[in-house]
């Protein structure tokens, strides 16, 4: 194996960012979402989005390289009170410390060599640094892999859940959280 990392997104990342959300949701996620939402992916519009996140905040964007290829990315930042609110819709006792893994996503071809791993951790770097002392997460209810990656980083279900539209087919996702440092094995 080549070389692997993570760094400080940078714009001339967008393109390659975009592409690999889109390339990684049509492939994982076929088997969740309508076939006619996965076409209507559009990178353009995706690559829009990142660069404005990147340039503007509030969250971070970190992306996993493996030698010269951007193979993963992930966004985290403070969890907006919405996000981190209890089951009822009230405020978490510490919403002010709360940060949001809003995405993590490796491309599927560069799965399981440790990129999803180095990518929560320098997140969790990020949160820890910007004060956060745990953070959140939502995943797909049916998603075997998403739930169990969070589980072995120590983080469990906290009791919300949403349904999310998705093309007219309800998406339930479930919250995960955890702290914001990994435990050692």
């Amino acid at each position: 194996m080549a070389a692997a990392a993570v760094r400080t997104a940078e714009p001339a990342d967008v393109a390659e960012i975009a592409r690999i959300q889109v390339a990684t949701w049509q492939t994982g996620y076929s088997d969740l979402l309508p076939p006619d939402v996965l076409a209507a992916l559009d990178p353009a519009a995706a690559a829009e989005q990142w660069l404005q996140t990147i340039e503007q905040g509030p969250a971070g964007v970190l992306v996993a390289v493996e030698g010269d290829w951007l193979v993963g990315f992930c966004c985290a930042g403070p969890s907006p009170e919405s996000e981190s609110a209890a089951a009822n819709g009230l405020p978490a006792p510490d919403t002010d410390t709360v940060g949001l893994l809003a995405t993590l996503l490796v491309e599927p071809r560069w799965g399981r060599r440790g990129h999803g791993t180095r990518l929560l951790a320098a997140a969790l770097d990020l949160l820890r640094d910007g004060g956060m002392t745990r953070a959140i997460a939502w995943t797909p209810e049916q998603n075997k892999a998403g739930k169990g990656f969070y589980r072995r980083a120590g983080w469990a279900p906290d009791g919300v859940l949403r349904t999310l539209d998705a093309g007219g087919v309800p998406l339930r996702e479930i919250r995960f959280t955890g702290p914001v440092s990994l435990p050692l094995e």
